[in-house]
């Protein structure tokens, strides 16, 4: 017999654990899954997070993420491109500390035990390749460790570990909820459906269907402003680091950029990796937005995807518990 996520005797509730996977932008759609469950009545005794989901689910673990939602529905291209405070060519081209301090605005807490709700976030040892339950200690630094996509984000060094994105060892940490208490376990899983066999990575500015032909356009003209802003700071430094973005940025032979390149063999391997953790972890309830037309760094489509993960954790909890409502 399946669980119920709602009875009428408080004590006879399973004690329920979100797990949030990773998906650079498309972790918006977790904010609209969380308000999904909410209106459900729904409140989660975990929550265990890999990269976007870490840091989605450490504000969710204080109960509020209603000004998380608020500050990504102002996020455009230029905003997005605020946030890569450079430094390379050091071991990541952006050192996190906006991120950081995007985080610190909307978590009260800074320690981990502190949350009103069980956390840990999932990061990765490069050194050793293990999983690393961050599950104790400061809140801020488990988010980063956890968000740390290798080429991308510099890593953060905790003890003697060096921790990257833990999308490279459990990207949707369902085994971790379970060993927070979780009786029974949601799980999101943001890139089911993302690789397909179609390419993704597209040299143009990547456009929604359907969509009117003035739209596009502007969002052409913002994408190719604000990526030659990018390029304008990067090679303002000069000298050698100046030689090296001219070569990854010039998109003469028809690849993609580095950022492209590093997300998406990310994504490819994280996809991989869910579906195989899953086969032998499955959640209890699995909620897969339709999320692949949202490519990594549109934070601009935040509303969008909010409001899709909405609507694919209402479905996914109408068909498990209809008895219940």
């Amino acid at each position: 017999m399946e669980p119920r996520l709602v009875c009428t005797d408080d004590t006879a509730r399973p004690r329920i654990g979100l797990a949030l996977g990773g998906g650079a932008a498309r972790g918006m759609a977790h904010l609209g899954v969380l308000r999904a469950l909410a209106d459900a009545g729904i409140r989660p005794h975990c929550i265990a997070g890999c990269s976007i989901g870490a840091l989605v689910g450490a504000i969710a673990a204080t109960g509020d993420t209603d000004g998380l939602e608020a500050t990504f529905k102002t996020f455009d291209w230029k905003k997005t491109l605020s946030f890569f405070d450079v430094v390379f060519p050091r071991s990541g081209l952006i050192d996190g500390a906006k991120v950081t301090a995007l985080v610190r605005e909307h978590l009260p807490a800074t320690q981990i035990a502190a949350l009103p709700v069980k956390f840990a976030a999932v990061a990765t040892d490069l050194l050793s390749g293990d999983e690393v339950v961050l599950q104790d200690g400061d809140v801020i630094d488990a988010v980063r460790a956890s968000i740390a996509v290798p080429g991308i984000f510099t890593p953060v060094r905790r003890s003697q570990r060096v921790l990257v994105d833990g999308g490279l060892s459990n990207p949707l940490p369902v085994s971790v909820a379970r060993a927070l208490g979780a009786d029974v376990v949601i799980a999101v899983d943001l890139n089911h459906g993302v690789v397909d066999g179609r390419p993704r990575l597209r040299l143009d500015a990547p456009r929604r269907e359907p969509q009117p032909a003035a739209a596009a356009q502007r969002w052409t003209a913002d994408y190719r402003r604000v990526m030659a802003e990018l390029k304008a700071r990067l090679l303002a430094a000069g000298g050698t680091q100046r030689e090296q973005f001219s070569r990854w940025a010039d998109r003469s032979d028809a690849l993609p950029n580095v950022f492209e390149v590093l997300l998406a063999s990310v994504n490819v391997m994280e996809m991989h990796l869910t579906r195989t953790r899953l086969a032998i972890e499955p959640a209890d309830v699995l909620i897969r937005p339709p999320l692949a037309d949202i490519r990594f760094l549109q934070f601009g489509r935040a509303a969008e995807a909010i409001d899709i993960g909405y609507q694919a954790a209402a479905q996914a909890l109408r068909r498990w518990t209809p008895a219940a409502r």
